[in-house]
Order: C-alpha cells, then structure tokens, then sequence
C-alpha cells in the first residue's frame, strides 16, 4: 500500500513540475502586442517607425513582440477611434507625431503611451503617469547658420506652416526669434490643409530669398509640389530634416529620424525590462544631422569648403 501511496505521490510530483516548467516557457513567450498608431504617410514618419521596430527586434524581446500598425490618412477622429481599438488590444501604444499623441491621450488612460516625433510634448499637452516619449526638436540655430553659411546673400527667409499643427507652429515661432536676431526678415504663410500649400507659395515667390521649411505633416505631403514651383522660380530650400534634402530641398539641418525613433525603442525596452513609467522623463536629442543636395547644389553653384565638406553628407 505504501508503495502506491509513494508511486502516486511521485507522479503528481512529476505533473506538478511539467505544469511550471510549462507556465515558465509560456511566460518567456507571451507576446507582447504594441499598438504603432501614425497620422499620416511619409518618409520622415517612415523612418520613425522602423527606428522604433529595430530596437525591438534587435533585443531579447524579439521572438514575443507583435506590431500592429495603423495609419490615420491625417484625420484626427481616425486617429482616435486607432487609440480606443489599441487601447483595448494592445499592451503597450506608440504615438508618432503630435496629433497622434495628442489622440491617444484621452483614449489610453493607463496602459503605456509612448510618443515620439513630438517636438514640444509640454506645449502639446503630452504629460501624465503612463505618457512619455521622445521628442524630435529641430536645432532651429544650426538650420539658420546653415542659410549664412551657404547662402551669404540672402536676407528675406519665407516660411509655411500649418496652424493647427502645435509642432510645426511651434518651431516656425522658434525660427524666426533666431532668425531676426541673426538679422533676416521672415514672411510666415499660415495654412489649413495641403490644398492651399500653391497659394501660400505664390504669395512668396517674388518676395523671399530662401524658404525654409519645418517638419509639418502637410507639407511634408506635398513637398514635390514644393520643390517644384521653387525650382521654377530659383528659390532655394532649406529643410528641418534629411528626407527634404533627399526629396529635392537644398540642404537640411536636422537629427536623425531613425535615431528618434530608435532611441523610443529603447525607452520600451526599460520600461519591459521593469523600469517605473512615471520615473523615464521625456528624452530629446541633440546630435544634427547636415546633408545638402548634389543636384541642387550645381543649380544654385555653391561650393563647399574642406571644413564643409567633413560636416555635410551630400546627397546624390
């Protein structure tokens, strides 16, 4: 009798082991659902995105993590409905750009917000016990020193923004204090929608030497419309970020846009590996990024110095 009171005891032993050997193998494999949510569709917000997804992949966590992406085509209510269906869905939620954030807000109470492309997250808005991220604040200084340096003669700098977009209206306000202190003139066109982009540039062809253009999503959607009528009008552009220079602007001054969103990856991996929410303050960067276009460069014939040439990629 004993001896199959022992052998019962022994095999309920054995069951017990598989059953938390079992629940240790699901535990290191449960999947990690990340809800991506985008307002709209273009290189810079691209190149944010797959940032993001590298510093997953490329970490322990790569085997349980699940990317659901979706994009808003640029309506704010979209972007809101995305965040409800994330919030229900998802365990942890990345906002790219402000209005995405901004959407997310109300929608993701307390599951993990993480935002990114964001330039002023304060002004946005963007702060609470589950919200943080990364901003991409353009280096306003060394975009203005990049038009002395590259064009000397200029003196009246045009600009688009649109107004209720806080990132972009934001960081026009900043580059025009540092732009009339350097002793330039700026003429700021203000629109609604992608639709009045031709208009806004009418009514600065004729009266600007340069446009500069800021990160803003309408613009970045029509930039070929952009380039093109100041190409015909012999405008040269200075953009916020490298996507513009490789999409026909002149030069750009800009961080990385990969590294903004790589550098958000990294903040959900602390916060996977146990970091507390409420403790990871906001994260900026502060490395530029200098390019300047090869064809563009011809059109305009500038030239660059030995020292120009170490600090700006040229792109072909």
């Amino acid at each position: 009798m004993k001896k199959i009171i022992l052998g019962i005891t022994l095999v309920m032993a054995l069951i017990g082991c598989k059953g938390k050997e079992e629940q240790t193998t699901n535990n290191t494999t449960e999947k990690i659902n990340i809800g991506i949510t985008q307002i709209v569709e273009h290189p810079s917000l691209d190149t944010i995105r797959t940032g993001v997804e590298d510093a997953l992949k490329e970490s322990k966590y790569k085997d349980q993590v699940v990317f659901n992406y979706q994009n808003a085509q640029g309506d704010f209510i979209t972007a809101q409905t995305i965040a409800t269906q994330f919030n229900e869905k998802s365990d942890i939620i990345v906002a790219i750009t402000t209005p995405s954030a901004q959407a997310a807000l109300n929608k993701v109470p307390e599951k993990p917000l993480f935002f990114t492309a964001v330039t002023n997250p304060v002004i946005a808005g963007l702060e609470g016990k589950n919200v943080t991220g990364v901003s991409d604040m353009s280096p306003v200084k060394e975009q203005v020193k990049l038009i002395q340096e590259l064009l000397p003669k200029a003196k009246t700098i045009g600009t688009i923004y649109t107004t209720s977009e806080a990132n972009s209206t934001f960081l026009v306000e900043e580059f025009t204090k540092v732009a009339e202190k350097a002793g330039y003139k700026v003429i700021a066109r203000g629109i609604t929608n992608v639709t009045e982009i031709a208009s806004a540039l009418d009514s600065l062809v004729g009266n600007v030497d340069v446009l500069y253009t800021a990160k803003d999503n309408n613009l970045a959607s029509a930039y070929s419309l952009i380039i093109d009528r100041t190409n015909k009008a012999n405008i040269p552009v200075i953009g916020a970020t490298r996507d513009f220079t490789e999409a026909g602007a002149l030069a750009s001054s800009g961080i990385s846009e990969y590294e903004v969103g790589y550098q958000t990856g990294e903040m959900i991996l602390r916060y996977l590996d146990g970091a507390n929410l409420e403790d990871m303050k906001i994260e900026y960067l502060n490395k530029s990024e200098l390019t300047i276009n090869e064809e563009q460069m011809k059109k305009y014939e500038i030239s660059l110095d030995e020292e120009q040439s170490k600090n700006i990629e040229i792109i072909k």
